[in-house]
């Protein structure tokens, strides 16, 4: 049956046309098949070569009207910093004892943010973290003297975007139940983030191709010139 609404989807999308932000946002949401809350999701293919350090692009964004999703977040912290990451929301807060729960396979948390002081202990559970890609990093604001903040973040919808050998990003930036409004300013922000993060060794069209879908869905293709403009 899935073969099935997957073809009878596809034969709504004319394969030719390329769309803007705003009409994308409201076509993608006709896509919907499934009985759950599907995630909007945004890929992109750009015009650089991750092989080389200085065009490995990776970094974080926080989405205007947040991914819709219910976030877990561990925080790695001592002293003062433990109230901050509580009051701030964070779900559960460790250091020591946090190691231990992960070397023991008790990995109920979606984000790990970490106070600098607290990184030796991080270390020490990186083999685990790392594949699982919950290592905190300077670069995606999860490793910070400012918890509160971060953790804020990460609950208020921060994204966090790194490109795969074949020059790829993708993420989730909302959900189907989103209005089309909220859906295309999330996309907005997105992008923009993925513009400022341009490396200047970057040669060429910087976003190839770009395409929105459904979990549950074919994609739809955006004009990607408009996608460069946006700053």
């Amino acid at each position: 049956m899935a073969g099935k609404r997957y073809k009878q989807l596809s034969e709504k999308i004319d394969l030719s046309k390329s769309y803007s932000v705003a009409d994308a946002s409201v076509f993608v949401k006709e896509l919907k098949s499934a009985k759950f809350d599907e995630t909007v999701e945004i890929a992109l293919n750009l015009g650089v070569d991750p092989r080389h350090a200085d065009q490995m692009i990776r970094g974080a964004v926080v989405l205007p009207h947040g991914t819709g999703k219910v976030v877990r977040v561990a925080v790695f912290a001592k002293g003062a910093k433990v109230d901050e990451a509580k009051n701030a929301g964070a779900d559960i807060v460790g250091a020591e004892d946090l190691v231990e729960q992960i070397k023991a396979g008790n990995i109920n948390f979606d984000i790990v943010v970490a106070a600098p002081d607290c990184m030796g202990l991080v270390g020490q559970v990186g083999r685990i973290l790392g594949p699982k890609g919950l290592m905190p990093n300077p670069k995606t604001g999860t490793v910070t003297p400012d918890i509160a903040k971060a953790v804020s973040n990460v609950k208020g919808g921060q994204v966090n975007f790194r490109v795969d050998k074949k020059g790829n990003i993708h993420a989730g930036i909302g959900k189907v139940s989103f209005d089309s409004e909220k859906l295309a300013e999330n996309i907005k922000a997105f992008v923009a983030a993925i513009n400022r993060a341009k490396p200047s060794t970057a040669k060429g069209r910087y976003i190839k191709n770009a395409v929105l879908s459904l979990t549950m869905s074919p994609a739809i293709k955006f004009e990607t010139q408009e996608l460069l403009d946006i700053r």
